[in-house]
């Protein structure tokens, strides 16, 4: 499916799950996010990337029902949060950073912003492999993240950051020489490879989320 299509579905079940306030219509967006999560195969990627989330709905929902809230009320809240991260979840589970940055540039976004966002997003799971390479490091040299007191633990962190600092500066600085080389910013037009385009499927898929939205948006009305 092409990207634009992912990323309507996904501004749609987010702007509904947004505007929707009743129980009922709620775990209505989150059944089409679980339906869309699903049918792109990531159903068990975006149940493991919701284990944090489940942690704040249910500070949301214990929350809500102390300062005396109904708890349908604190309910409807704390699924409405669950289907808010959800629907975008699923869109950046489906999308690769080029593909996104495909995205940003039909959207006429900055040059500059797109390869900053997109560079961003590619260096996380670099940065969480050479995070946890560190750690290993440093428990092989018998630093013991788990005992001792919250300050302890704490104190412990330095021989982490320090490192992560370090790396990730000499990996900007190597960044930065590759781009310069490669001639960055010397073009004001530069040219893409890869081109995005509507095939049939996707005009299909944009037909039924217009559709969609539309008995949504009849829902939300009355």
């Amino acid at each position: 499916m092409d990207p634009r299509c992912r990323l309507l579905i996904a501004l749609m079940l987010f702007a509904f799950s947004l505007a929707f306030l009743d129980l009922p219509k709620v775990v209505l967006v989150l059944a089409l996010v679980i339906l869309a999560g699903t049918l792109s195969k990531i159903l068990r990627r975006l149940a493991k990337l919701q284990i944090l989330t489940g942690i704040l709905v249910a500070f949301i929902l214990v929350i809500n029902i102390t300062i005396g809230y109904s708890v349908i009320y604190s309910l409807t809240l704390s699924l409405r949060f669950l289907s808010i991260v959800s629907s975008t979840s699923v869109f950046f589970l489906t999308t690769s950073p080029d593909e996104l940055e495909q995205v940003l540039k039909w959207l006429r976004a900055p040059r500059d912003v797109v390869f900053a966002f997109t560079t961003a997003v590619r260096f996380v799971p670099v940065l969480m492999l050479d995070l946890s390479q560190i750690i290993a490091a440093q428990r092989s040299r018998g630093l013991e993240f788990e005992k001792g007191n919250p300050i302890t633990r704490l104190r412990k962190l330095s021989p982490i950051l320090v490192p992560m600092i370090v790396t990730a500066l000499l990996r900007s600085n190597d960044l930065a020489e590759a781009i310069e080389v490669r001639g960055y910013g010397v073009s004001k037009r530069p040219t893409s490879i890869y081109e995005l385009k509507f095939s049939k499927y996707d005009w299909s898929c944009i037909v039924i989320v217009v559709l969609a939205t539309a008995a949504l948006t009849f829902l939300l009305i009355y």
